[in-house]
C-alpha cells in the first residue's frame, strides 16, 4: 500500500468518527452506519481494495500479508487490519488450523498505538488506544493483515 493510500484511509476514517454502530450493517448503509467489518470494507474500497464482507473472511483474505505484531506494536503500519475475537461474530476457527486465531472483530491501525474501529461498546466509529482495547475480554490481537 502506498503512503498516499494510507493517508486517504486515515483521513476518510476520521470523517466517520461518531457514525453509529449497528451489528450486521449492510454495505449499502455506509457511510451512515457501520459494524466493524463494514467499516474496514468501506475504507479499503475508497482506495480500490475490495475486502470480503465479514471480519473472518477479511482475516482469511489471501490478498493481505500476515504480520506478527510485536507486543509494543512498533512494527505496525497505518492501514494494517487488526483482528481479535471480539464479543460477537461468525467464528470459523477451521480457517486457521493449528493457530490460536479466533476472529469476530476487526479494526484499522491508525498509528501511534491507536485503532480505528466500529464498536458497540464505544457507540460507533471511534479511535481508541490498542492497549486499552486489548484489556477487554476477547480483544487481544490475534492476527494482523497488511494490504
Amino acid at each position: 500500500m502506498t503512503s498516499s493510500q494510507k493517508e486517504k484511509l486515515l483521513s476518510t476514517a476520521k470523517t466517520l468518527f461518531g457514525k453509529p454502530y449497528r451489528y450486521g450493517a449492510e454495505p449499502e448503509e455506509a457511510p451512515e452506519v457501520f459494524d466493524c467489518s463494514s467499516l474496514t470494507q468501506y475504507l479499503f474500497k475508497q482506495i480500490g481494495i475490495e475486502l470480503p464482507r465479514n471480519s473472518i473472511a477479511q482475516a482469511g483474505d489471501i490478498k493481505g500479508k500476515e504480520i506478527i505484531p510485536e507486543l509494543d506494536f512498533k512494527n505496525l503500519e497505518t492501514g494494517d487490519l487488526l483482528f481479535m475475537r471480539g464479543s460477537q461474530g461468525y467464528y470459523n476457527d477451521s480457517l486457521f488450523p493449528n493457530k490460536p486465531v479466533y476472529v469476530g472483530h476487526v479494526g484499522m491501525y491508525a498509528g501511534q498505538g491507536k485503532i480505528i474501529h466500529a464498536s458497540s461498546a464505544q457507540g460507533g466509529v471511534t479511535e481508541q488506544n490498542i492497549t486499552e482495547l486489548a484489556q477487554r475480554p476477547n480483544y487481544a490481537i490475534s492476527l494482523v493483515k497488511r494490504f
